[in-house]
């Protein structure tokens, strides 16, 4: 009788602020109905055009939202719901996953370099069989297209969640579909099979340590909402043993995704064996989508959201914190030198950068706008970069072993000028990027008072250089092997990919005043 009394209100949705999120899952959807209902043949335009269209959409409906700060739902007498907050932040981190994933389909999409793309045309032939070799001549499989607007949206979710759950939901949303883009290379199966199971066993470890974190931390706040979770470390009496345990159990989910060390094993076994048009939907898109949800809940949850006067956690986890951000950037650094793949060097690359984005994860707010125009400029970089890897092959696919690359220059000038400015740019050169990006963060941290972590980050960031350096040396000074690859000609996707990475990296090294402008002016986390 209670039960059937009881009215249940509807809550109000702000679907303007939720349209970028609609949009692109809707787009998943209705990708995976044309794979059910579309002939074959009509399929691959088809899901390219939807996915095109869907981000091109997506990221226009993220400019009425612009100087906005709310949450995208609230109950009918007026209590806010926290599942999705719509912000500056937010929406920043949002449009640029939008970009970067424009930009990985395009790759995603591209035929024309190798017969077919980069992708099998049916996943579940055994490696190896007689089947499997009469498949390598057809068109690859065109399920990656919804599956990558699944992970898409999901990175987008992830940024903007306002709870714990929601962000383990997002979470997975875009975990999952990676687990499986990661198996479905057309060449070297069994590494891209072996890579996909890699990362599935530790994604789901990283998972159930942060939904056990989620479990403990409602069992000190008694709410999984960001801006409770901080009233409740404000004003509660509760023991705080609930509370670090579940933040450090909260935080081995972020860093795994973010490949800090010691959570970054699964990175370069991955990245050597997905679909490289994959590894760089990872190495981009994935990273402004962990960064992004580890800005959102230690400036939030864990800080002291921007009240100078409140109590604040900082002082707990940011020791922590900052010995995993020196020996990711350490580490990372090292071990790039040693390497002799160059997917196996972007992948250390990726764990020393998420490193020197964890500093401006550190010193919170002051660094916000800093690391968020690192995540842009890293990302479009790393984006040219694996498309550059793509278009160097020999008999048995990409030639990913850096001896095959020796004076490639002479055979492609033009391929070798494109690949030594991103290497310069990844290498912090003036003029570039990458150099934009460091200043940033670490003039930022300087200010917040992380000198340490400032003084090893250049110091890694001049190990990290070597490699870099030793690359064009190689392409330049080395005189080519008798067998070497060659340096294809990119299709228009894989072109127009190169394009857009090479003139961000240009003009985010000459001109990042504009961008840093954007991004402090993106304002703060929504927390009060």
């Amino acid at each position: 009788m209670v039960l059937a009394e009881t009215q249940l209100t509807a809550p109000t949705i702000d679907f303007l602020g939720l349209a970028p999120l609609l949009i692109v899952f809707g787009a998943a959807f209705l990708g995976m109905l044309g794979e059910a209902l579309l002939p074959r043949a009509h399929r691959y335009l088809a899901q390219l055009s939807l996915s095109v269209v869907a981000l091109l959409a997506a990221l226009v409906m993220i400019f009425p939202n612009i100087g906005d700060n709310r949450p995208a739902l609230a109950l009918a007498d007026g209590m806010r719901v926290d599942s999705i907050v719509i912000d500056g932040p937010g929406l920043f981190l949002m449009g640029a996953i939008l970009l970067l994933g424009l930009v990985s389909i395009l790759l995603i999409a591209e035929r024309r370099v190798s017969v077919g793309g980069a992708f099998v045309a049916q996943a579940a032939l055994a490696a190896g069989s007689k089947a499997d070799a009469d498949q390598a001549k057809k068109p690859g499989l065109t399920e990656v297209f919804p599956l990558t607007m699944f992970a898409i949206g999901g990175m987008m979710l992830f940024c903007v969640a306002g709870d714990l759950l929601t962000l383990f939901v997002a979470l997975e949303a875009f975990s999952l579909p990676l687990y499986l883009l990661c198996g479905l290379a057309r060449r070297r199966r069994l590494l891209s099979q072996e890579a996909a199971m890699k990362y599935f066993l530790l994604g789901a470890f990283a998972s159930a340590f942060f939904i056990y974190g989620v479990a403990l931390l409602y069992g000190y706040a008694g709410s999984v909402q960001l801006v409770d979770i901080n009233a409740a470390i404000a004003g509660s009496g509760n023991s705080q043993v609930l509370l670090m345990a579940g933040l450090a159990l909260l935080a081995v989910g972020l860093l795994f995704k973010a490949a800090a060390v010691p959570f970054h094993v699964w990175t370069p076994d991955v990245y050597t064996g997905a679909p490289t048009p994959i590894t760089a939907l990872m190495a981009a898109c994935t990273k402004v989508a962990a960064i992004g949800g580890l800005l959102r809940v230690f400036n939030v949850a864990f800080a002291n959201s921007g009240n100078a006067d409140a109590p604040s956690l900082a002082w707990d986890w940011q020791p922590i914190l900052i010995a995993i951000a020196i020996a990711t950037m350490v580490i990372g650094s090292i071990l790039a030198v040693t390497q002799t793949d160059i997917k196996r060097l972007l992948a250390y690359s990726s764990i020393a950068n998420a490193g020197y984005l964890l500093v401006g994860v550190i010193a919170l707010g002051q660094a916000l706008g800093a690391t968020l125009f690192y995540l842009v400029a890293y990302g479009f970089t790393v984006l040219a970069a694996f498309a550059v890897v793509t278009l160097v092959r020999d008999a048995d696919g990409e030639a990913t072993h850096l001896s095959r690359w020796a004076g490639l220059a002479k055979r492609s000038p033009r391929f070798a000028v494109i690949f030594t400015l991103l290497m310069l740019a990844f290498a912090g050169i003036p003029l570039t990027s990458g150099f934009a990006a460091k200043f940033a963060v670490f003039s930022s941290a300087l200010e917040a008072g992380q000198t340490t972590l400032v003084v090893v980050g250049v110091l890694s960031s001049v190990i990290l250089a070597f490699p870099y350096l030793k690359v064009v040396v190689l392409l330049w000074l080395q005189q080519p092997v008798e067998d070497a690859p060659s340096v294809s000609l990119p299709g228009a996707m894989t072109g127009t990919a190169v394009t857009i990475g090479v003139i961000v990296t240009l003009l985010l090294g000459l001109a990042p005043q504009f961008l840093l402008n954007i991004v402090e002016g993106a304002g703060q986390f929504l927390a009060q």
